[in-house]
């Protein structure tokens, strides 16, 4: 299946490590250009922190990945942040941790696991989607075929997306590209090749708990 795992929204966590502050941010960023302007907008919110660390994943088959220490000793803060962004597979992404310094070295032990503490903070406060690469599918049925089509959508984990009752019924379903040609045979013999198919535009789509999403943009 063409799909891939990013984030919704913009969330936010913080945590403290021996009065040192890590508040950490994240953001979905479909470019380099998008994650600098979040990171410009970080270090305007927070002109007085000593560090803004940050990593990022953007695209995929291969993913483009960078990360910055700030200051903080090497491999302590951009390489645990974008661990943490890899460990839950996502992609388009941007996460940044800003560091008050509360007057207490942490070493590098420390600081490993308080930058991936915060990271995982923030993820903890958005919103994880699967986006998925489908299209969206317009099936012309009679009323007998009605029932025996809704069964079929719904056994399949297919989302209805309208239906529209005139003469005949038409049901609008959003399909994941990998599921065309199994649908579209079990939709002929489910119905004894009397329902009509027609498909429509692609699109990317995501299904949350408060619904279904579209994305006009991958």
């Amino acid at each position: 299946m063409d799909c891939y795992h990013t984030v919704d929204c913009a969330g936010a966590g913080e945590i403290v490590e021996k009065k040192s502050r890590f508040i950490a941010n994240i953001y979905p960023a479909a470019s380099e250009e998008e994650a600098f302007r979040h990171l410009e907008e970080i270090k305007k919110m927070y002109w007085d922190a000593r560090h803004h660390c940050w990593a990022y994943v953007i695209g995929r088959n291969p993913a483009s990945e960078r990360m910055s220490d700030d200051g903080e000793p090497a491999g302590t803060a951009g390489k645990p942040i974008l661990e943490v962004l890899r460990g839950k597979g996502l992609t388009d992404v941007f996460l940044v941790v800003t560091r008050y310094f509360g007057g207490t070295l942490l070493g590098t032990g420390g600081l490993v696991r308080a930058y991936t503490s915060a990271a995982a903070e923030a993820i903890a406060h958005t919103e994880i989607i699967t986006r998925i690469h489908g299209f969206k599918l317009k099936i012309t049925t009679d009323y007998t075929g009605l029932g025996k089509l809704q069964y079929l959508l719904a056994q399949r984990g297919l989302h209805i997306l309208d239906t529209v009752y005139t003469e005949k019924v038409e049901i609008y379903v959003l399909v994941p590209d990998e599921e065309e040609g199994a649908l579209h045979k079990a939709v002929l013999e489910g119905t004894g090749g009397q329902a009509l198919m027609e498909k429509q535009e692609s699109c990317w789509f995501a299904l949350a708990e408060d619904g279904v999403r579209l994305y006009e943009q991958p």
